[in-house]
């Protein structure tokens, strides 16, 4: 396939001519096509000891996320965020795998055994028999110790944090209000006074 792209590109293109404009700090490229037609790209200049490294934020989003998440499904969720690399394209597998190794961070490996020491929304719901969105209340007010990277993203939680009185209080009062398992909180007043 690369192999025909070079065709493809050596058949349309007659040359490409490379200057420096020193003063926009800009790289010129001048495509000469083969039908007589110019068109010219600027590109940006990289300064001495430049680097287009990876924001922080995103490698510890990563750090993070390799804990229930492969290289791809990690790909999906940046590009989701709208994240970019430090060059400025959107995130590959590929391009995960490679920041994982710059930045020594392991890569998502499943547990032998099938019990994970982390878990995602999902299954920590059904580890405490409770509905998703009750964790979820409860992971974003703090009831239950939980960790999340992306604002559009999962939740991740350690299997440890769910065995906890926290997490079985949580389970505990869900199970109490069938109707609304998402409920409120115990302490929490009602607004409206009793009718009967």
């Amino acid at each position: 396939m690369p192999r025909l792209k070079k065709r493809i590109v050596r058949t349309l293109i007659h040359e490409v001519v490379a200057d420096i404009d020193d003063a926009a700090s800009e790289i010129v490229l001048v495509v000469h096509w083969v039908g007589g037609a110019h068109s010219e790209l600027r590109l940006p200049k990289r300064r001495r000891g430049q680097r287009n490294s990876t924001s922080a934020d995103i490698v510890q989003a990563v750090r993070q996320l390799v804990l229930i998440a492969s290289d791809d499904l990690i790909a999906g969720l940046l590009n989701r965020n709208g994240l970019k690399t430090g060059n400025g394209n959107r995130w590959t597998g590929e391009r995960v795998t490679s920041m994982r190794s710059n930045y020594h961070i392991p890569v998502f490996k499943p547990a032998e055994d099938g019990i994970e020491p982390w878990l995602n929304l999902g299954k920590a719901a059904k580890l405490l028999k409770i509905a998703l969105k009750t964790l979820r209340l409860a992971a974003e007010v703090g009831e239950i110790e939980s960790i999340h990277p992306l604002p559009d993203g999962p939740w991740i939680f350690a299997r440890t944090s769910l065995i906890t009185t926290a997490a079985q209080s949580i389970a505990e009062r869900a199970r109490q209000n069938p109707k609304h398992p998402a409920g409120s909180h115990p302490s929490q007043q009602n607004l409206f006074s009793s009718i009967t």
